[in-house]
């Protein structure tokens, strides 16, 4: 190996940079000293925690707009009740509305659901009533089909028989109207007592109409 020799003036150079650089560590170990006499760790710096970010404001539902009137109910019309057998031992019922040409018609039915037989004769009695219960202005009712335009021919009344169970049937006919009869007061015939029925459909028949009947017939 060849020795490397250095200059005096080199080494001495080197010499003062070491001690300087020892009595700078020395310098700073004891600022650390006075500052912190115990040698506890200093701590780090923490960092501030982000402010809470504000919830957007759930949304207000609007009041909620005050109900629409209810309209009135109309006035009670009482009716035959829908099942059973009636006090009179009798049961009315309607068929549907047929329409042909402005002619109407309709059949009504007379049940004997009683105990003993039932005799019928003639024609029902039959007015026809508004939602209130109020007969229909100027609508007359008339026996036999005559006076209504197209209807057919009445056969006329004959006596009539019915046994427990059995079911006489009339027609009723009219001409278009502009007013509709919700319900109808039927009696057997005129004089007996009448029950109010609400058809299947309202008839269109007023005001100022005329309602032809059928004389009651054995139901086929």
């Amino acid at each position: 190996m060849i020795a490397i020799r250095l200059k005096p003036a080199r080494c001495a150079a080197l010499a003062c940079l070491l001690a300087l650089a020892a009595s700078g560590c020395a310098l700073s170990a004891e600022l650390d000293r006075e500052r912190n006499p115990e040698r506890r760790p200093t701590p780090s710096p923490t960092r501030a925690a982000p402010s809470p970010t504000r919830a957007a404001p759930s949304p207000t539902r609007a009041a909620p707009s005050p109900a629409s009137a209810t309209p009135e109910p109309s006035p009670f019309v009482p009716v035959q009740r829908e099942r059973g057998c009636p006090p009179s031992g009798l049961r009315l019922g309607t068929g549907p509305v047929d329409a042909a040409m402005g002619l109407r018609a309709m059949t009504l039915t007379l049940t004997n659901c009683g105990k003993r037989s039932y005799e019928v004769n003639g024609y029902p009695s039959v007015r026809v009533l508004e939602e209130t219960g109020t007969p229909l202005t100027g609508v007359r009712t008339v026996e036999g089909t005559d006076k209504v335009f197209m209807a057919p021919q009445d056969p006329g009344p004959e006596p009539l028989t019915l046994a427990p169970g059995e079911t006489a049937r009339a027609g009723l006919y009219w001409r278009m109207g502009a007013e509709d009869g919700t319900y109808l007061r039927v009696a057997p015939k005129t004089g007996r007592d009448a029950m109010n029925v609400r058809p299947q459909e309202p008839l269109d028949i007023g005001p100022e109409n005329t309602l032809g009947t059928t004389a009651w017939a054995p139901a086929s």
